[in-house]
């Protein structure tokens, strides 16, 4: 009997990494049909993804760091929902903030093996003015303008920490977003920090922007740290769990933000920009491959 193929769609900054080899041998040698596809540029995800579905893969494993998550997001939300195959990662990137919340090893060959055999759990994702998704988070403000600007070398030799010590080295940044935010339930109007837009609860490198949310609720996570935080009070305050005035928390399951100047969104690490910005949630729009239990899981 023949086993539907697994696939695994690699970065190509990643595809020369021994522990990945290794890994991806040692299962083969166990008869697992994993197949492999390495991306040099944008348009090869996609291009993969169509060839793994039209194969009927078994998992769909995403090697690389949450835009690369992303983008493999962002293409499966073009085929049906009957196409679409189950979902897993293998975190390659800097910060692999969505990885991390969910409980991923990061030792390739143990994310690999929960890749395989995890349970494909129903999650939800959710969609930015009708025609991008994230799976984890959307981050506006000082944080995005810190997470776009922190140079790949810094990120090489320290990790999500280098989005912090970016940030230290740049407070001459630290200037606020004007904006309205509007739902059915609720107003909220000022000059915003930061601004986190969550299905999933970490980004940044680590940062608790949306401590409370989960990805199968569907409802979205709102966090707004208003311009009366300053650091470094603010990285002090995204640790804590105690109540912060200058803290906002909402949920809903779709609003609105719109500014008068342009803004900047961080879509799990892919900048979108405009002034206006409608979010919503679509419940169950993919399965996910996770371990058990899972502190996001409802």
């Amino acid at each position: 009997m023949s086993m539907a193929p697994a696939f695994l769609i690699l970065n190509g900054k990643k595809a020369s990494e021994p522990t990945i080899r290794d890994a991806v041998t040692q299962l083969r040698d166990e008869g697992i049909n994993l197949q492999v596809r390495v991306t040099w540029e944008f348009g090869d995800c996609h291009r993969f993804i169509k060839e793994a579905i039209a194969a009927r893969c078994s998992t769909l494993i995403v090697g690389g760091g949450d835009g690369s998550l992303n983008e493999a997001v962002n293409s499966l939300m073009q085929f049906s929902a009957d196409q679409r195959p189950p979902l897993a990662v293998l975190p390659l990137g800097t910060a692999n903030d969505f990885a991390t919340s969910v409980g991923i090893p990061q030792e390739p060959e143990a994310a690999l093996r929960l890749a395989l055999t995890a349970t494909a759990h129903p999650i939800d994702l959710a969609c930015v003015n009708q025609q991008h998704y994230f799976i984890n988070m959307a981050t506006g403000g000082f944080g995005t303008r810190i997470t776009t600007e922190t140079p790949e070398k810094l990120k090489s030799a320290l990790g999500g920490a280098s989005y912090i010590l970016h940030g230290l080295l740049r407070m001459d940044r630290l200037k606020p977003d004007s904006c309205t935010i509007t739902s059915e339930q609720w107003q909220w109007q000022g000059d915003a920090l930061v601004i986190a837009v969550g299905n999933g609860r970490i980004a940044g490198g680590g940062q608790r922007l949306c401590p409370t949310a989960l990805i199968n609720d569907q409802q979205l996570a709102l966090t707004i740290i208003t311009a009366q935080e300053v650091l470094p009070s603010l990285l002090h305050a995204l640790t804590r769990d105690d109540e912060n005035p200058n803290i906002i928390n909402q949920r809903a399951s779709e609003f609105t933000l719109t500014s008068e100047h342009t803004m900047t969104f961080n879509l799990d690490g892919e900048p979108y920009s405009g002034t206006r910005f409608h979010f919503n949630v679509l419940g169950e729009a993919i399965r996910f491959r996770l371990p058990s239990p899972c502190t996001l899981l409802g």
